[in-house]
């Protein structure tokens, strides 16, 4: 690589493999950054994951298909690290309802998830992540907000308005709630009842009378002294003659206060130097909001006027005077002000200045302050690193003695996605810092084509695809396509996430990034510039240069899983390990399997490359070296991911969007459709039944605490009434449950909606939430007592009704028991088989053509690989819908280039 040199400074370009052709001052430091980069990446290497779902929102009684990509590097390439995935449907209350395993071959999966008729509508999250990327907990997790809907058995919609003011000091919200029907019309006159919860606590109840537009308010004071506290409103409305409703509203706020935050380029302000300061302004809901204001020093002389552009961001210039400080006047939307404090400017520091407008160049420019530039005393060396994913790509110095210098810098040079630019003093001491986003023009070119220009309800559409890169040669590449009906559901294309703004933007930085497909689906220049403030106001996660120099690499805890396996050690009943002890794994499941191994000097066993199904059992044997079985078998296990909080929050809908309505209408029509043809994997909610043979459910139930004596309860189930539901005890439990009612995650006993159940476990009184740590695998039997003959023996404790669940034993198939000396059972979680997308064939004869077409997700495919000639073709039948249809295409190819588009067609 030919040496560049640059206007004041010479400064040296440096690019990956000819970095060690470096000289100058900072060469021994740069040569250790080197170092520690190659030995990070060798150690760290880091996987994202994505996931393209077949459309932005749900309602119950849908399925959820998504195809996952997972990458490693700085080129995104498809990873090998790891070969298995875990996906979780995680509900708002941070409780995971399912959690599956997808066996990854070659970076890539698909996967399903069911939205069972008894789930409840509010919000949920999908989380996927390898068990590799867990080292770095959960900051490089796949994370997305959904919202789900409910039309089948809901009668009742709400709409909420926030306001807020303040009251003896304390904060005041006031809940303006819309009560209506599917079709917007109000209920008037109807009785309902609140309670609210702020932070988990109960705080206020209420109680009122609809007005004449369904409207009700339910205010209370914010008690907690929080200002960032969440919470819900349960509200319990009469909407008929003996038929109530309860509505969950999520609060977002308790206050409307609004957080300026001012962010000087690189991190430092200089005076006399004319710097660009970021600035960014979020309500208490975690969202933007668009300010104007001006800066004044402080002898009150305005120095410059600003306003935000995108979201509540934007970004002005002035040179800060030695001896002045300056104040933000900042008017918000509704006219009132606040006044903040611009952060402190030094006379001995650096600027770092970058201008990333051009479309081909990234013009460097640093400056230092006047105690600096004045100073008779030579400068230190400094020396610029531009890095990717912990790779440099360019680095350069200046002279000894150079106090300024400017550089241009081809984007070329660097791959898409963030850049990462840091100016060093000469003893390694990272002086300043900045992001800068590179795009350049390395995308997939897709060409997607139809046989025909418009269509018919119910024709035969093919499509096909044509995939070649930037140098117009054709690529094989795997992609997935997504074909909805957009008349049925909206697509906001600002706010989509995609495979572009997830693995080129947001797995990079820290934080909740608002409307991420903003950036990328008009890439004007006023985008770039909104992107580039962005990158100025949010910090950088994934990068410290004080723990890569320091050689302080985070511990690797969690290994890369490869296969399946099932692993352990040996030991006597006095605690010793059983070396050369014989292990036998086998289980009846779906034919005779049986494998051996033998336990090291350490007592250690295992067994590799398994492949089984989700919840499959096995038995586990083992006998020492003399043949004798009384030892123990201790199995390993990896503890489950917490789920944490949702930091994707600000995405959670308070209200049904009008788009969300018309799908709600079409889902309720759809589910009545199913039911008449009895398709789909829908439940019938029957009225409440009393079961009344109870000798036969004493035999049913074992080792019950249940204080009426085994099985006397008004419903039981066992085992094996959650078998093949998959692991969530409480979703797989709401489906089979009658007479009860659950909010947020707590049962309610429809005799008593007042006052939760009294859950026992193996005879111990546990809170609700208590339900959420349960697996369907650790539970042998559950008896439901509502009734005043079963419950009154638990006095006061039965005033709301009683859960008797008693956990498994030896006897009934536990997720990992000691069923005797040498002998354990267990049911590890095994890999999910993604079910295949079902598309009617109006060509077949076969086919039922009564039944009305309602579907929203016309056709999902994601296993859609090009060949030779980067070509590929499917084929679809459009739904009864005149409309426009919407393919979204997504995919990626070997080198890591990633390639999205939308195509549209209209059905006449």
């Amino acid at each position: 690589m030919k040496n560049k040199p640059l206007f004041a400074g010479l400064l040296i370009t440096v690019i990956a493999t000819a970095i060690l052709s470096f000289k100058g001052p900072g060469e021994d430091l740069l040569h250790k950054m080197v170092d520690q980069l190659d030995k990070w990446r060798a150690e760290h290497p880091q996987e994202k994951v994505y996931l393209q779902f077949d459309k932005p929102s749900y309602a119950i009684g849908d399925d959820i298909w998504f195809k996952a990509y997972v990458t490693i590097g700085n080129k995104h390439q498809l990873s090998a690290l790891s070969e298995i995935l875990n996906v979780d449907l995680i509900d708002e209350n941070d409780s995971v309802k399912r959690s599956i395993k997808l066996p990854l071959i070659s970076g890539l999966a698909n996967g399903d998830f069911a939205l069972a008729d008894s789930m409840q509508e509010g919000t949920y999250r999908v989380r996927a992540y390898t068990n590799w990327m867990r080292n770095e907990s959960d900051a490089y997790f796949f994370d997305k907000t959904i919202t789900v809907v409910n039309s089948i058995r809901n009668d009742v919609f709400t709409k909420t308005a926030f306001t807020y003011t303040t009251q003896n000091g304390k904060q005041k919200v006031n809940a303006l709630i819309t009560y209506s029907n599917i079709n917007g019309e109000p209920y008037v006159a109807k009785e309902v009842g609140y309670q609210i919860q702020l932070n988990g606590k109960n705080i206020f109840k209420g109680k009122g009378i609809t007005d004449d537009k369904g409207n009700i308010n339910a205010s209370f004071i914010n008690t907690t002294n929080d200002l960032a506290a969440t919470g819900e409103i349960l509200t319990t409305i009469k909407y008929a003659d003996k038929k109530t409703a309860d509505k969950t509203i999520a609060i977002k706020a308790v206050s409307n206060k609004i957080d300026v935050q001012f962010f000087p380029e690189s991190g430092t302000l200089v005076n006399g130097v004319n710097s660009k300061i970021a600035f960014k302004a979020v309500g208490a809901d975690g969202l933007g909001v668009d300010i104007k204001g001006t800066v004044a020093d402080n002898q009150n002389q305005m120095v410059t006027a600003f306003n935000s552009t995108h979201l509540g961001m934007g970004v002005f210039k002035f040179a800060p005077s030695a001896g002045k400080t300056y104040k933000a006047h900042v008017t918000y939307p509704d006219g009132s002000e606040g006044v903040f404090d611009l952060p402190g400017a030094v006379d001995n520091g650096y600027s770092l200045a970058i201008d990333n407008s051009a479309d081909d160049d990234i013009e460097v420019t640093i400056l230092p302050g006047k105690d600096l530039l004045n100073s008779a005393t030579p400068a230190t060396s400094l020396l610029l690193v531009a890095q990717v994913g912990g790779q440099i790509y360019y680095a350069g110095n200046s002279p000894n003695g150079g106090k300024t210098f400017t550089a241009t810098i081809p984007k070329s040079k660097f791959p898409s996605g963030i850049v990462q630019f840091t100016l060093f003093s000469d003893k390694g001491e990272p002086l300043n810092e900045r992001l800068v986003f590179v795009k350049n023009n390395d995308d997939l070119k897709l060409s997607v084509t139809g046989d025909k220009q418009k269509y018919a309800p119910r024709e035969k559409v093919t499509i096909s695809l044509n995939a070649k890169n930037t140098e117009d040669k054709p690529v094989s590449a795997s992609f997935s396509a997504a074909v909805i009906d957009l008349s049925k559901v909206s697509v906001d294309e600002t706010a989509e996430e995609t495979i572009l703004s997830n693995i080129l933007l947001s797995s990079d930085l820290k934080g909740y990034i608002e409307k991420p497909g903003y950036y990328f689906h008009n890439a004007n220049a006023n985008a770039q510039a909104d992107l580039d403030v962005l990158l100025m106001t949010q910090g950088y996660r994934r990068f410290e240069w004080k723990k890569i120099l320091n050689d302080s690499f985070n511990p690797i805890v969690y290994k890369p899983e490869k296969t399946l396996q099932v692993s352990g050690h040996l030991k006597t009943l006095w605690g010793k390990p059983v070396v050369r002890g014989k292990v036998t794994l086998f289980t009846t499941a779906g034919g005779v399997f049986m494998i051996d191994t033998v336990s090291d000097d350490k007592g250690n066993f295992v067994f590799k490359d398994l492949v089984f199904r989700d919840s499959i059992r096995f038995v586990i044997q083992a006998r020492t070296a003399k043949d004798r079985k009384n030892l123990e078998i201790e199995l390993d296990n990896i503890a489950p991911q917490a789920t944490g909080k949702n930091k994707n929050a600000p995405d959670i809908q308070v209200n049904i969007s009008d788009g969300q309505a018309i799908y709600l209408k079409n889902s309720k029509s759809k589910f009545n459709e199913d039911i008449k043809y009895g398709l789909g994997n829908h439940t019938i909610v029957l009225k409440e039944v009393f079961i009344k043979d109870v000798k036969s459910k004493k035999d049913l139930v074992k080792n019950s605490n249940n204080l009426n004596g085994p099985g006397n309860a008004d419903q039981v189930l066992t085992y094996k009434d959650f078998e093949n539901m998959g692991g969530n005890f409480v979703s797989s439990l709401q489906m089979k449950i009658f007479g009860v009612t659950f909010r947020n995650g707590v049962p309610y006993s429809t005799r008593s909606q007042n006052q939760p159940m009294t859950i026992m476990v193996d005879g111990m009184q546990v809170d609700g939430d208590y339900l959420n740590t349960l697996s369907t695998n650790d539970v042998g039997s559950v008896e439901v007592l509502r009734t005043i003959g079963n419950t009154a023996i638990y006095g006061f404790r039965g005033g709301g009704g009683v859960l008797v669940i008693t956990t498994r034993r030896g006897g009934d198939g536990s997720v990992y028991n000691r069923y005797a000396p040498g002998v354990v059972t267990y049911a590890p979680k095994g890999y999910y088989k993604a079910r295949e997308f079902y598309s009617p064939a109006y060509d077949d004869p076969k086919t039922n053509t009564q039944m009305q077409d309602l579907r929203s997700t016309i056709y999902w495919k994601p296993n859609i690989i090009t060949d030779k000639d980067g070509n590929a073709t499917f084929s679809f039948f459009n739904a009864d819908a005149k409309a426009t249809y919407r393919i979204l295409i997504e995919g990626i190819d070997v080198e890591g280039n990633l390639g999205r588009q939308v195509y549209t067609y209209k059905v006449e």
